[in-house]
């Protein structure tokens, strides 16, 4: 509807009816002071009556019946005193029927029904003198009809279709109407009184359990500081000093950084370090997942009294020093070291690390190929690979050479955040046998460093762990990531991944690079670009010559570079530093 009809002042009448008509009424059409028929009805019209109409004082006839009306009734509309028929029937109108409408001292003709209009009928609407027709038949009213209008139009249908209308001419009686909304009444009180008391129990409850709490955590707080008391008075029956130093120096401890676990609790959260409860098991020990009463659920780390290649642990001051020192490494994409148990020999020594809940990145490559590589897109892999490559880049910045790169190694937490591990323990143990390891080191190299597959050819030879060997371990991990082959796919092959990728990009065979998840790039994209790139780090990384790979470092800013995008952040530490560059 044009607002510029509301500028034609000698307008008399506006007949629109039974067209397509949308939008909403003009207000502009209040400026039509002659108007005397607006009949919009059989429309689309949708949103309110303006109350501006009040201004048609010469409007005789106001139709916008079979609309889409909506809200309420303006009750400004009893200003039109010259109004002989108002119909406003199946719209969407909603609230009350105005009282005011009483004052259309001229009108005939009041259709109300078919709408959403609720509350009671006004009995004002009997004292208007002329009134002949009156509909509000299929609204929500409620209460009872009021006698004069019962009365003076005594056919049903005019009140029809209102569950809660009461009175003549209607069937309904007002005594069933009240009791009905008695009924309803005591219904809300019963359903309040039933939220009340339930709130109210649960309140205590609450309460209930904030006592247990502290009552059993002061009971707790108690039997340590007597236990701590005992220890400190008495060594027992027997008499002299050195019962009190023995026991003093028996007693082990769990030394926790940020939180308060000890170690009786740590048995009991591994159940006593249950077979059941391994997660892994790694050249430097058992991983044990521990659940711990409050819900904590921690990876225990359990480092043997002697390794398989004739290694004991280190004694217990250095070994506490070396915790010590590993504990203060901490950035978003390494295992940071929660804490540490340190009891005499031969007892064994254990490391405290957070549990990673979606596993290592070699089972996610496994299963990545067992379903085609979907659940491995390359944003994902791209964000991986720049999560390692920062977390690698920090450790030697740190002055740390981590020595056994690889996909087991490279674990994820809860939003599959990568975090590197198993980094920094090889101070730990010590060889035993030194002139023994001398005189064998004076022959040939037999440390064993890094894993087959992932060690650089320089550092198995050398038989000691680098940062460039380091690097080549990192470029065998993304050349798998990015491919989905594995190093052990070419064993008892006179060739190697390093190999294999040089000769499909010689062939131009690059599509046979891609794991089948990564078949869905599009070689015009700017992603397969990014794919191209990161092969070509991995190549770099893996160079034969260890001075032409490139420090982590300028790895970290290559692959940044790759893509363009917010990094994701990570929900697992606050220890979230910069990586180097």
């Amino acid at each position: 509807m044009p607002a510029t009809y509301g500028y034609l002042p000698s307008l008399q009448v506006l007949s629109a009816s039974h067209n397509r008509i949308c939008g909403k009424l003009p207000v502009e059409l209040a400026n039509c002071s002659n108007l005397t028929v607006l009949d919009l009805r059989s429309n689309q019209l949708t949103g309110p009556i303006p109350g501006d109409f009040a201004r048609l004082g010469e409007l005789e006839e106001l139709d916008l019946s079979h609309n889409q009306l909506s809200r309420k009734i303006p009750p400004e509309i009893s200003n039109c005193s010259s109004l002989v028929t108002l119909k406003l029937d199946d719209n969407h109108l909603g609230g009350e029927i105005p009282a005011s409408l009483s004052n259309l001292s001229k009108l005939q003709t009041l259709d109300l029904s078919s709408n959403n209009l609720t509350g009671s009928i006004p009995a004002s609407l009997a004292q208007i003198p002329g009134m002949l027709s009156l509909n509000v038949s299929h609204n929500e009213l409620s209460g009872e009809i009021p006698a004069m209008l019962g009365s003076r139009f005594g056919t049903p249908s005019v009140f029809a279709s209102n569950p809660n209308l009461c009175g003549p001419p209607l069937e309904n009686e007002c005594s069933a109407y009240w009791q009905h909304r008695r009924r309803q009444r005591l219904q809300r009180l019963a359903l309040l009184i039933g939220v009340v008391a339930a709130t109210v129990l649960l309140l205590v409850l609450f309460c209930c359990c904030c006592v247990y709490s502290l009552l059993r955590w002061r009971r707790r707080f108690i039997e340590k500081r007597d236990g701590v008391k005992k220890r400190r008075r008495s060594p027992g029956r027997g008499s002299g000093s050195s019962g009190t130093s023995t026991d003093s120096v028996s007693q082990p401890k769990l030394i926790m950084f940020n939180s308060r676990i000890t170690y009786a609790d740590t048995v009991e959260a591994t159940r006593q370090f249950d077979e059941e409860n391994v997660l892994s098991r790694g050249r430097h020990g058992l991983v044990f997942k521990a659940c711990y009463n409050d819900g904590t659920v921690l990876a225990i780390l359990r480092l043997p009294s002697t390794s398989s290649d004739g290694a004991v642990v280190i004694e217990e001051g250095s070994f506490r020093k070396e915790a010590e020192s590993l504990g203060k490494v901490k950035h978003r994409n390494l295992t940071v070291l929660r804490g540490y148990y340190a009891g005499p020999p031969p007892d064994v020594r254990l490391l405290v690390y957070d549990y990673m809940p979606n596993g290592n990145l070699a089972t996610l490559l496994q299963e990545a190929s067992h379903q085609d590589g979907h659940i491995l897109n390359w944003p994902m892999r791209h964000l991986i690979a720049l999560g390692v490559s920062r977390g690698l880049a920090f450790l030697h910045q740190s002055g740390v050479v981590h020595g056994d790169v690889k996909p087991q190694n490279i674990l994820f937490d809860a939003d599959f955040e990568p975090h590197l591990s198993d980094f920094g323990l090889e101070p730990m143990v010590v060889t035993a046998g030194a002139a023994a390891a001398a005189a064998a080191a004076s022959t040939s190299a037999t440390t064993t460093v890094g894993s087959l597959g992932y060690v650089a050819p320089d550092a198995a030879a050398a038989g000691q762990a680098t940062r460039e060997g380091d690097v080549y371990s990192f470029g065998i991990v993304l050349l798998e990531l990015l491919t989905g082959r594995r190093p052990g796919m070419f064993a008892g092959e006179d060739e190697d991944i390093v190999k294999w990728v040089k000769r499909q990009l010689q062939r131009g065979a690059v599509a046979e690079l891609l794991e089948p998840g990564l078949l869905e790039l599009d070689p015009e994209s700017s992603e397969w670009e990014e794919f191209l790139l990161g092969i070509k780090v991995g190549l770099l990384c893996t160079a034969p010559d260890p001075l032409d790979r490139p420090a982590m470092g300028d790895v970290v800013f290559m692959l940044e570079g790759c893509r363009v995008g917010p990094d994701i952040p990570s929900s697992a530490d606050p220890t979230s530093q910069p990586s180097p560059a």
